[in-house]
């Protein structure tokens, strides 16, 4: 029997960054938050330790060869395992679910979350590929169904905590605000040799692997300014990107007067994670606070989009529109796989996605199956990057 005066939550990807932490955010809440539903792609033995403690009616294993392993261990606790992507996109329409956190990596985050929207359960999406691909499908699927998108990434989570009761009061601009990633400040001809290790360590956040690699390359910026356009209803003129070493303010609000709100606090996904779960409610929590006499300074650049092209390829990417950012995304992903694979080198990746940009055809007013499509072509273009040609 459903407590009504519980959230139920599917975590989709429960095993990487963001799912282990939105467990420990349901972990210190039980009173409030039940956990519904977990899936994860590999991580056979996490996913079953996390089944084991938090007894969720599904578990979703992606990888099928897996199955009879989750099966096995779980049966005995009478939790259903199911596996495969079909399974992951479906599970999601489960009638008990009231949140469904996409926490999944890359593009295959899409289907499951439009999945999502279609049976009513409101999105908590930290997987910003979703909105970058088809923003334009999934915000007006959300319109259609009543369903709110609650942004986990801290960017936009910082936005959203910036606009309660300004509803009369139209935004002039917003200001993201990035770390500037490990290699801040570094000339191209720095970067020429740098490696997947070097670029693995950021300086401030603990994040999975990929969008490690997308903060050091600011195309994680270059994706968030995409996202903020389908979450806010914004113009590329309306987004700026500034350069915060700190990450203590977490992004801005100018208003048209002139004034702007900040959302600040200690770098740590548990807060956006915990207010997009409680959301109208700011639960309490015991997370450490920040101390403004600890950081006597906080330093603000201008990103270097020259350097870091990415970035400037994701705006143009955003003034293009149609279906140039699901271009843009699927290119990336497989610049990154390529990256932490050896295969090509850092420079190398905006490169690539600077070739899908202007080989990949283009359509201006795409449906689902064209993007569908589109980020099929453009992964076969962005895997014949930089092989051998044939004489």
């Amino acid at each position: 029997m459903k407590d009504p005066n519980k959230k139920y939550i599917a975590i989709l990807g429960s095993t990487g960054s963001i799912g282990t932490q939105a467990l420990e955010v349901i972990r210190a809440n039980t009173g409030r938050f039940v956990v519904e539903v977990l899936t994860a792609e590999n991580n056979a033995s996490l996913l079953i330790e996390q089944a084991v403690e938090f007894r969720p009616n599904v578990v979703v294993i992606g990888n099928e060869l897996l199955y009879p392993q989750v099966k096995s261990a779980l049966e005995p606790l009478y939790i259903k395992v199911y596996c495969g992507a079909k399974a992951l996109a479906s599970v999601v329409e489960m009638e008990d679910i009231d949140i469904v956190l996409t926490a999944l990596v890359g593009y295959a985050g899409l289907i499951p979350t439009i999945n999502a929207i279609k049976a009513g359960k409101h999105i908590a999406l930290a997987n910003k590929e979703t909105l970058v691909v088809a923003g334009d499908i999934v915000t007006s699927l959300a319109r259609k169904h009543n369903v709110a998108i609650l942004p986990v990434d801290s960017e936009h989570s910082a936005i959203f905590q910036c606009l309660p009761g300004e509803t009369m009061n139209p935004i002039e601009k917003i200001i993201l605000t990035a770390s500037g990633g490990p290699f801040r400040g570094k000339s191209r001809a720095e970067l020429e040799h740098v490696t997947k290790q070097q670029a693995l360590k950021h300086p401030n956040w603990s994040m999975g692997s990929k969008i490690t690699i997308d903060s050091a390359s600011l195309m994680n910026k270059g994706l968030e300014v995409i996202e903020a356009k389908w979450l806010f209803g914004l113009k590329a003129e309306q987004i700026e990107v500034i350069v915060h070493p700190q990450s203590i303010i977490h992004s801005m609000v100018q208003f048209e007067d002139g004034s702007i709100k900040a959302q600040m606090g200690l770098p740590d996904m548990k807060l956006p994670i915990q207010y997009a779960f409680g959301f109208p409610e700011r639960l309490k929590a015991s997370y450490p606070r920040f101390d403004f006499a600890k950081y006597p300074s906080l330093t603000f650049e201008e990103p270097d989009m020259k350097t870091f092209h990415n970035l400037a390829l994701a705006y143009e990417a955003l003034r293009k529109g149609g279906n140039m950012p699901c271009i843009l995304n699927a290119a990336n992903e497989i610049a990154v796989e390529k990256f932490l694979n050896d295969q090509i080198a850092f420079l190398e990746m905006p490169e690539m996605i600077a070739e899908c940009m202007a080989k990949v055809p283009y359509i201006a007013i795409p449906s689902l199956e064209d993007y569908i499509e589109t980020d099929t072509i453009t992964r076969k273009k962005a895997q014949a990057f930089s092989q051998p040609k044939i004489k």
